[in-house]
């Protein structure tokens, strides 16, 4: 390194957001995840010790996977290599390995290598770094906000340990706020601060665990604030609000927490919690998932677990799912809320769902065997000569409309698929059904 590299770098470092100037330069700085890299835990014995293994860091944003790799690089005698798996290729893997090799063989220094945003590499790639991870050339450091059981390729995993990172408390953001003012050779300790409690809660409550949300936002507050007469900076909770205006959400409409969200809105809606409902409902909205993901899946459910109880809860579902189409967002989130509250407060049965399967069930693993002769079609040209239709009773010439007969193939004949329950609706069919039988 020339010294106008050095220069331009240490030019940079002074320059850095705020964020990546106090990232902790030892575990002993580390903020949060005690549960891994606390005192006498496996991750922190095995950085202590220099004898890390294979790692994927996984968790939401601003948690320190980065900052816990940039650790490690400032703890471990191996020597550290960084990609970031979006501008990265096979030919950068290549160079890292060759050049881990020439490392191994002649000065004997192991190699991490750590890869930023591991879940965007495709699968030739993750396949280009499996042989190098398993004999060693190099230990894989990997961070990813997706959940690696779905994003990382098999073979890769499991040659390589997951821990899960977990939003910061809210405590541990404060504390954080709290020493970066005070910093004076990396935080904002130049500055004479004076950061209110209600604001310092503010950007603490709406940060969400994230710390870097949280650096980023009193950063702004700080250098947009002018000095009164004293020369202090006076962080009110007016300020604080400038500065960082919107809540982080984790969520993803492509990874996992997409699919955690929708299942916890599904079973609020099946476990007839209207409040819990609302709260998926409206998070879903605020994250901007897509909206007709949303009318689709209560349509789903309103067939699958409120079904014949309430068979209503199906034509509001559809309502809503119209209305979004009719006049769109932002609207619309009331036909949504008001099919789910209808939905989460309706009597719950999923007979249908267990019928229709039962029924499935029978067609692929028995012989459902023909239409019996007298259900057959009887119009076309040559039917009645060959019996068809022949002994149909038809119901409405009988008292209730309702006869006894076969509708069943002989194979399955007496086979009882829909069985209502005492919820709802179905507690009147149940009883209708129940007359029939013992009309026979």
């Amino acid at each position: 390194m020339d010294l106008f590299e050095a220069s331009r770098q240490e030019k940079m470092k002074k320059e850095a957001p705020l964020a990546v100037r106090m990232r902790p330069r030892t575990l002993a700085e580390f903020v949060g995840q005690e549960h891994i890299v606390g005192k006498g835990k496996l991750l922190r014995r095995a950085i202590e010790a220099d004898q890390l293994s294979s790692v994927i860091f996984y968790g939401p944003p601003g948690t320190g996977k980065t900052t816990l790799a940039k650790v490690i690089a400032n703890t471990t005698k191996a020597f550290f290599e960084q990609l970031n798996a979006v501008i990265s290729g096979v030919a950068d893997i290549k160079e890292v390995v060759k050049n881990a090799r020439d490392r191994l063989g002649m000065y004997n220094q192991r190699t991490i290598l750590f890869i930023d945003e591991i879940h965007r590499f495709n699968k030739s790639q993750q396949d280009a770094l499996l042989p190098f991870v398993e004999d060693g050339t190099v230990i894989l450091v990997g961070a990813t906000t997706e959940n690696p059981y779905f994003e990382v390729n098999p073979p890769l995993l499991s040659r390589s340990r997951v821990f899960g990172f977990k939003n910061l408390t809210d405590r541990e953001i404060a504390g954080l706020i709290r020493r970066t003012i005070n910093d004076e050779e990396r935080g904002l300790g130049r500055y004479s601060v004076d950061l209110k409690e209600e604001a310092l809660n503010h950007i603490v409550d709406i940060a969400n665990g994230d710390a870097r949300s949280a650096l980023n936002a009193i950063e702004l507050a700080v250098l947009t604030t002018p000095p009164n007469q004293e020369g202090v900076r006076e962080i009110t909770v007016e300020v604080a609000e400038e500065s960082i205006q919107k809540r982080v959400v984790r969520y993803d409409k492509a990874g996992d927490r997409h699919y955690d969200v929708i299942s916890a809105f599904i079973k609020s809606l099946r476990g007839s919690d209207p409040d819990a409902a609302i709260h998926w409902l409206a998070r879903m909205i605020y994250a901007g998932e897509d909206p007709r993901f949303i009318a689709r899946r209560m349509i789903v459910h309103a067939a699958e677990d409120v079904g014949m109880a309430d068979p209503n809860a199906l034509v509001v579902a559809m309502a809503a799912a119209h209305a979004l189409e009719y006049v769109g967002m932002p609207e619309a989130r009331l036909p949504l809320a008001e099919a789910a509250v209808y939905i989460a407060t309706a009597p719950k049965s999923n007979a249908v769902i267990k019928a229709i399967d039962g029924a499935l069930s029978d067609i692929e693993k028995k012989n459902p065997g023909d239409v019996p002769p007298h259900l057959r079609d009887s119009h076309y040209k040559g039917a009645s000569k060959l019996g068809h239709g022949q002994g149909y009773k038809y119901p409405h010439h009988f008292d209730g409309s309702y006869v006894e007969q076969q509708y069943l193939p002989d194979e399955l004949k007496g086979t009882r698929y829909y069985i209502p329950s005492d919820s709802g609706l179905e507690k009147e069919i149940k009883k209708r059904l129940e007359k029939r039988d013992n009309i026979k």
